[in-house]
């Protein structure tokens, strides 16, 4: 291919993108959209209640029957639990306790020392691949690729001269279009397994789908998530951005000083006595940490990662400040946890609307309805296999669009598929994996995805004028590669018949 037909491929890319930039830019604040998002859904919850849009449950066979939030009841639960549909908002409390301890590693000058490590050891060639494989991964600690790993590569990728949007973007990338990608096994592996498990016994009682389900898929998943998300941020996403000329100052790569070498001990010292407790709290059998069953996916360490975060980042960024002179008292060290929320300001903004938008979806039923009504239609049209897991790719990642969590969505729609899957002579872990995959390529574009109002406030932070549009044209790209490639992924393993995990088959055969 000659090189002026890739660029004008490349061109036609930019364009429509640049398009669909603008187009999503011009649509009101992202706040004003969900405020807007939340008043059409109690109308539409009217209209679905007087025309009895409703579904039935496949679990339970349950009638499931749209809620008039224009009710009197309605309107009352809309009124009583504004304030708790806020405060309760899981991704809010996470970021500002996450924030607090980040606020004084970043003051303390702690996160620049190891970003100047980083930058000097890394060979730029491989600083994308390291970012995206990097946020793949952190999915096993939770939210922490959110709250620390995207902003730290906007910070890293301006550091060595590229645009930050870019780095953010590929974190972005990893974390969450590779969410069910991983190396080991996290905490949604056991709860999607036990779903599968439920939804198996409605033809077979005695079938069990173990947490390792899909694990030999999914170690291959992460390597394919970071080449490919490497490769388009390369080729698609950096071109678009070109040099960073924003106001915000560039961090300067320089090396440690003696003192800062010295600081750097001392918070590696506290991280390690850190590293010490959490190792001895897990890996005896009767553990301190450990959960209540005596696995680690169920302990407090797993559930409980940000508390970990903040108390690690906290105490390391004191060591460290200490040591530098920035912090001489107590009062040092709560300017920057105050001056770390201060960056925050729009993002709780955002975050009271899109927390009504979300609630009352939920409570209107829309969701589920659509959802069950999608699942339906895609079963009627009765396609062969490779067929039917491209169709059921696309319908969970466009669910993905109107439902935020993976588990609830699942639990919806493994009791209609996996006994399809079942009956056509396939494993319902192979049934699991296909979900995984359409529930991980629309997240980097769903304004449901807990934490997007996050991503557009970091975004925000580097260029004033970024929006929904923005988002939605950057990661676009990802969504689209990462959809081509995981589906040819899972066609080849389906092809020549490669386990998915340890001692399970592509195939079943009915008792």
């Amino acid at each position: 291919m000659s090189d002026t037909t890739i660029k004008k491929k490349r061109n036609y890319i930019d364009i429509f993108l640049n398009i669909l930039e603008k187009g999503g830019n011009a649509l009101p604040h992202p706040a004003t959209l969900f405020a807007i998002f939340a008043l059409l859904i109690p109308v539409l919850s009217a209209f679905g209640y007087w025309f009895d849009w409703k579904a039935v449950h496949p679990a339970t066979g349950e009638v499931i029957n749209t809620v008039n939030l224009l009710s009197k009841d309605g309107i009352d639960r809309i009124i009583n639990e504004m304030v708790t549909n806020f405060t309760d908002f899981a991704p809010l409390g996470i970021v500002l306790v996450a924030m607090l301890g980040i606020g004084i590693a970043e003051t303390s000058g702690l996160i620049g020392a190891v970003i100047r490590i980083l930058v000097i050891k890394s060979p730029r060639k491989i600083i994308t691949f390291v970012v995206v494989f990097t946020g793949v991964v952190s999915n096993v600690a939770s939210d922490i690729g959110y709250v620390l790993l995207i902003p730290l590569a906007g910070i890293i990728f301006q550091a060595v001269g590229r645009h930050p949007v870019v780095g953010m973007a590929a974190a972005f990338a990893g974390v969450s279009g590779g969410f069910s990608a991983n190396l080991i096994l996290g905490t949604i592996d056991p709860l999607l397994a036990g779903l599968s498990e439920e939804a198996a016994h409605i033809l077979d009682p005695s079938y069990q789908v173990n947490p390792t389900a899909n694990y030999y898929f999914m170690v291959c998943s992460t390597f394919l998530i970071a080449f490919v998300g490497t490769w388009v941020t390369e080729k698609i996403v950096q071109p678009r951005f070109g040099k960073y000329e924003g106001d915000q100052v560039q961090e300067i790569i320089e090396p440690l000083s003696k003192v800062e070498k010295k600081a750097l001990k001392h918070a590696m010292l506290v991280s390690l006595v850190w590293v010490v407790i959490i190792l001895v709290g897990l890996l005896p059998s009767n553990g301190l940490l450990r959960g209540a069953d005596g696995t680690i996916l169920s302990s407090p360490f797993i559930k409980g990662i940000i508390s970990f975060l903040f108390l690690m980042a906290a105490s390391a960024g004191i060591a460290y400040g200490i040591t530098m002179g920035k912090f001489k008292n107590d009062t040092d060290v709560a300017n920057a946890m105050a001056q770390s929320l201060k960056t925050l300001t729009a993002y709780v903004v955002l975050v009271f609307f899109a927390a009504q938008f979300v609630a009352y979806f939920k409570w209107s039923n829309l969701g589920i309805i659509m959802a069950v009504t999608g699942a339906e239609s895609l079963i009627a049209a009765d396609l062969g296999l490779i067929p039917l897991m491209i169709m059921f790719i696309i319908f969970a990642a466009i669910v993905n669009l109107l439902m935020g969590s993976a588990s609830a969505k699942w639990a919806l729609l493994a009791p209609v598929f996996i006994p399809i899957f079942m009956l056509l002579g396939y494993s319902p872990e192979l049934s699991q994996a296909v979900y995984r995959v359409g529930d991980s390529v629309t997240n980097i574009i769903s304004p449901m995805m807990s934490y997007f109002a996050l991503i557009i406030a970091y975004f925000q932070k580097y260029d004033k004028n970024s929006g929904l549009g923005t988002i939605i044209a950057t990661m676009i790209p990802y969504t689209i590669v990462f959809f081509i490639g995981w589906t040819l992924m899972l066609i080849i393993w389906v092809t020549f018949d490669i386990p998915l995990g340890p001692g399970v088959s592509i195939y079943y055969q009915l008792p």
